[in-house]
């Protein structure tokens, strides 16, 4: 993990993070996908099967998981952990029900009328990954907005292990979540099924979920046909420290994210020498012995940075030039450094607000923009799975008392036809 204290350095540093994925480089794997796409559009199950049994080492027959299974899964786990996925539940739900947007119409005041009006989008797909690790929370996150938007139908999509099973908590998930079609697929293939159907699977209006740089690809290329909730990259987490955070509860909070994958990145902002050497030694020492140690340390090598700064201002400009996808703020004023806070996906104030409490069950979605991407778009929501119409209702003294403008207009653009349409119903 490396320490730096020179500002110029510390904003290199943060660039080469921010860029540890650029879609835009990957030739190889673009062409992987697309042929893998391609090949999905045409052949359907036949070639979803196929990717499977070569990629994820099982053959998926049958690819959906019957609704008794998941109703199973939901009976067989602990009671412990149903008590918190239905605590988690209830708190998503709650804060999901307050984006809901609401349709609105004006009246002019010559009797014309223009309305904005919300509905739902007919189907979605949510991706689950699985792989390194089971997300059941990533299937309350994307379920809940969706059905809380008004959705009629959801299709989730997971990977199988190598026995062709999806982890039993995750099914649990989808099944509180009141979601009934679930197909252990995962990969690229998964998203072309859902992109362009298949015989078992329908074509989807929206597709949400996170997954590999393979799966983000995928969403990339298939949107225009079909909408999706954004390009996630590796998980990342900002961290805005004085000198009143312990070092303990910083370097586990940093964990907390590189023990994600190898590329996930966790950054330390501090205005003391003295913490940034106690939070590099604390991270090494808990690293010793953890479970995810190869993860973890992989991370902390390559994308893991503690910079050294003059003072919160060099803190918060830093941060807001690398728009965090989580930014936590352990000082003894948060909000004092929250005032010039611009980029950021989520916010964690204070040390009684680890990030994790945001993966799981505060409320707010933790499906959020990473790699910079906080600058100019925000967390999953229930206007994912919306899509707004636009209704206008002129009358004749609204149109004639406009008309003229809109003519002038037209002829402003060289559009004749435009011009036309409006003199044409006053000439009859």
């Amino acid at each position: 993990m490396k320490i730096v204290s020179n500002k110029k350095e510390a904003f290199q540093e943060l660039r080469r993070i921010s860029n540890r994925t650029n879609l835009e480089n990957n030739t190889k794997i673009n062409l992987i996908v697309e042929e893998i796409l391609q090949d999905v559009k045409t052949n359907g199950d036949i070639a979803v099967e196929k990717y499977t049994k070569k990629f994820d080492g099982f053959n998926p027959k049958p690819m959906q998981i019957k609704a008794n299974d998941l109703k199973d899964a939901w009976n067989r786990i602990d009671s412990n952990l149903k008590c918190a996925l239905q605590v988690a539940h209830k708190r998503i739900k709650k804060f999901h029900e307050k984006e809901i947007p609401s349709s609105f119409s004006i009246k002019g005041e010559h009797g014309d009328t223009v309305q904005r009006i919300w509905r739902p989008v007919k189907n979605a797909g949510i991706y689950i990954p699985g792989g390194r690790a089971a997300y059941p929370s990533t299937v309350l996150m994307n379920a809940i907005p969706a059905k809380v938007a008004g959705v009629e139908e959801i299709i989730m999509v997971s990977p199988g292990n190598r026995e062709g099973r999806v982890d039993e908590t995750v099914l649990a998930a989808a099944y509180l979540s009141g979601i009934n079609k679930v197909f252990r697929i995962g990969g690229a293939q998964a998203i072309g099924a859902l992109a362009f159907g298949t015989k078992q699977i329908d074509k989807v209006d929206v597709i949400s979920g996170p997954g590999n740089i393979y799966v983000t690809t995928a969403k990339k290329l298939i949107y225009g046909s079909t909408g999706i909730d954004s390009l996630a990259g590796p998980s990342e987490i900002l961290i805005i420290a004085d000198e009143t955070a312990k070092s303990t509860h910083i370097a586990s909070d940093l964990l907390a994210q590189a023990e994600h994958d190898p590329l996930a990145s966790s950054i330390l902002l501090t205005t003391s020498q003295e913490q940034a050497k106690e939070v590099l030694k604390d991270v090494y020492k808990k690293i010793d012995d953890h479970p995810r140690k190869e993860i973890c340390m992989e991370s902390i090598k390559n994308w893991g940075l503690i910079a050294i700064c003059e003072n919160h201002e060099s803190c918060i400009e830093l941060s807001n030039n690398f728009a965090p996808e989580h930014l936590e703020i352990l000082a003894f004023d948060p909000k004092k450094i929250l005032d010039g806070i611009e980029n950021a996906g989520a916010i964690f104030l204070g040390k009684w607000t680890p990030e994790a409490v945001g993966d799981y069950l505060a409320g707010p979605n933790h499906t959020l923009p990473t790699s910079g991407n906080s600058r100019f778009s925000g967390s999953l929501g229930v206007e994912t799975f919306m899509k707004n119409t636009s209704i206008i209702e002129f009358n004749e003294e609204s149109l004639k008392v406009n008309s003229l403008d809109i003519i002038n207009l037209a002829k402003s653009e060289g559009l004749h036809s435009h011009a036309n349409s409006v003199q044409i119903r006053f000439k009859d």
